[in-house]
């Protein structure tokens, strides 16, 4: 009876089993399906899905983005500081980080065209680094990857990146500031197999009033390149004038990669070129900062830029592990020269020269080093020339393989190491380029107070530490003078442009001195008061170091003025100006100068002054100078004496 009943309950659940399922469907069904796998999901949808990650997220806001795209606050609002419109994919991309953004997304997955580079391949740092915030799914792309990228990044093989600056070269105005670019350097032992990274202006003119014009607008186009760093330094005409210094980057590999991800991503895109903002050193720098997220070094700039302040930025964000100086061709000649003396340096030159064969040297000297020295003067100033172009190159190999022979019969000491060059000081750790100055005087009418604001960058007077001895590039310099029994502030003067390249001349070296100035100054006039008047003044001579006096120059020069208080408006004339420069210790400079322009046109006048300036350095960035100077004209005499404070910043 028991199993009777067990079995009739086993079979009642069995019959009652299909009917609580029904009850149970009902349910089941209504519940919404799951979502299929991601790599089922329908295309449009997944590119939904990322935007939407992307707002939620707001890498809009994200420094690094802002950084890809070159965004930068403004007076009118934010914007890239790229200007080609291929750089952008959205329409309002310039101005519009979030546009931008979800339109370059959209654009990884727009179906591949023949012939045209895929946005994936086009903008790899981009994408590279949404890759990694959205984690996109690499198979849902149209197309596999980048191989154009990956062989260029097999054929460079970068293992470490070189900050490299060719220092200043007066004589070449585009290069009076130096200029940065970057190396890449390989597995190859030789340097100048490495790759140079370099931004610069696409420019048809060199000098001129049109170049400064269009370089201080931004007229001309700014692209980076990629190009072997031989070629790169054939480029500069003046590369064997120029001392190279190398300030060795810490990147690492992935920092590398997606610094080359950045140059390939703006290759053929141009920006407008500004000579004192946007220019070859900013630009560079983020690249850098596209290397390194959260280095911000672009940030950190001012109105103007100057390569020497971005060396100094980038050492001192900890980026700069290793300098090495590379000095120029130029100065390895006078190095050899200064070895050796008057009589064993004309010997040397007249075999440069082909006046004598080089194998004669070898009976003119006494000494087997001296020898050696005098071959290898001989043998620099031929490669130096020939790379100037003043000696033909049939000429060049004859005298030149004698000159090797003649060494090489000399045994050891034709082959052992050339004279090591003394490292001058480096760049980066001479003065500021910005100076301020507090200075306290009187003239012949009373005390004076003085305050100066020069935003760049150096005078014959400041010290040379760092820079080039006898140059001076200085803009915007303004001087305010307070006068107490007057009681009124006025402008003194305002140095627009001034810049002094005083070259001394060699046996060797057929330097040429000049200057170039305008400026609005105080000039007495016919009524007895002073007047704000403008003025340009070029000129030109020669300059020669005699010891002990130091450096003498002196100069034929013109000057046009023009002003309101001026009879007719204007005066021009020409005169001469004359000066020696001294360093009388390692701290201490010295500048007497004498200057007389006659005026026959226009305000007819003659003027003349003489002058002793001096300077003192207290600190690297801190100097004390004193200047007594005498001046008049035809109408008027006069004389000054001002002690002034300067600070460097």
């Amino acid at each position: 009876m028991i199993r009777m009943f067990g079995s009739a309950r086993t079979a009642l659940a069995i019959r009652a089993l299909p009917f609580l399922l029904a009850l149970l469907a009902p349910a089941s069904y209504g519940s919404p399906p799951a979502d299929p796998p991601e790599a089922d999901r329908p295309i449009d949808l997944y590119i939904e899905d990322l935007l939407a990650e992307a707002r939620r997220a707001e890498l809009h806001e994200d420094p690094y983005w802002r950084t890809l795209l070159h965004y930068k606050k403004g007076v009118y609002g934010l914007r890239s500081l790229v200007d080609d419109p291929l750089f952008f994919l959205a329409e309002k991309g310039k101005h519009d980080p979030k546009a931008e953004l979800e339109a370059t997304i959209r654009a990884f997955f727009r179906p591949a065209e023949e012939g045209e580079k895929h946005p994936v391949c086009r903008f790899a740092a981009r994408y590279d680094w949404l890759k990694r915030k959205l984690a996109i799914d690499e198979t849902r792309l149209p197309v596999p990857g980048c191989a154009p990228l990956e062989e260029l990044l097999g054929r460079i093989g970068p293992e470490r990146i070189t900050l490299v600056f060719p220092t200043s070269h007066m004589n070449s105005p585009a290069s009076m500031y130096g200029h940065t670019l970057l190396a890449v350097r390989t597995a190859y032992e030789s340097d100048l197999l490495s790759y140079a990274i370099n931004y610069s202006a696409l420019t048809r003119e060199t000098f001129g009033p049109f170049y400064i014009v269009r370089g201080l607008l931004g007229l001309y186009p700014g692209y980076f390149s990629i190009l072997p760093y031989y070629a790169k330094l054939q480029e500069y005409s003046d590369v064997n004038d120029r001392d190279i210094w190398e300030y060795e980057l810490d990147l690492n590999a992935e920092e590398i990669r997606r610094l080359l991800l950045h140059v390939y991503e703006l290759e053929n895109i141009y920006s407008d070129y500004y000579f004192f903002n946007e220019n070859c050193s900013y630009d560079l720098l983020f690249l850098l900062d596209a290397a390194r997220p959260g280095l911000s070094l672009t940030d950190q700039c001012a109105w103007w830029v100057i390569p020497l302040d971005t060396i100094r930025e980038i050492k001192k964000s900890g980026l700069v592990r290793g300098v090495a100086y590379r000095p120029s061709k130029s100065t390895k000649i006078e190095h050899l020269a200064f070895l050796l003396g008057g009589e064993e340096r004309k010997v040397s030159l007249a075999a440069a020269a082909g006046e004598i064969e080089p194998p004669e040297i070898l009976a003119r000297a006494s000494s087997e080093n001296e020898k050696a020295l005098m071959l290898y003067l001989a043998g620099e100033v031929l490669q130096y020339r020939h790379a100037k172009k003043e000696l033909a190159q049939e000429a060049y190999v004859d005298r030149f393989m004698k000159t090797l022979n003649a060494r090489s019969s000399l045994g050891e000491a034709g082959e052992g190491e050339r004279p090591a060059i003394r490292t001058p000081a480096r760049p980066d750790e001479g003065h500021h380029s910005s100076r301020a100055s507090a200075g306290y005087g009187a003239d012949e009418d009373g005390p004076i107070l003085e305050l100066r604001l020069r935003p760049a960058y150096h005078q014959l007077l400041d010290n040379d530490g760092g820079y080039k001895p006898g140059s001076q590039i200085v803009f915007g310099d303004l001087a305010l003078r307070y006068r107490p029994e007057d009681g009124e502030i006025e402008i003194e003067s305002v140095d627009l442009i001034d810049i002094v390249s005083i070259a001394p001349r060699s046996d060797i070296f057929r330097h040429t001195s000049w200057k170039i100035r305008t400026d609005l100054f105080r000039r007495p006039v016919a009524d007895g008061r002073d007047y704000l008047v403008y003025r340009l003044n070029p000129g030109f001579g020669l300059a020669y170091r005699i010891d002990p006096l130091g450096l003498v120059y002196g100069m034929i020069e013109t000057d046009l003025q023009a002003g309101g208080a001026l009879e007719g408006g204007y005066s021009a004339g020409a005169g001469v100006s004359a000066g020696i420069l001294r360093n009388m210790t390692r701290r201490w400079k010295a500048h007497l100068s004498a200057r007389d322009v006659a005026f026959p046109l226009g305000d007819r006048d003659n003027q003349f002054e003489a002058g002793l300036g001096q300077n003192v350095v207290l600190f690297p960035d801190m100097s004390l100078s004193a200047e007594v100077l005498a001046a008049g004209n035809d109408r008027d005499r006069g004389w000054e004496a001002v002690v002034r404070w300067k600070v460097f910043f």
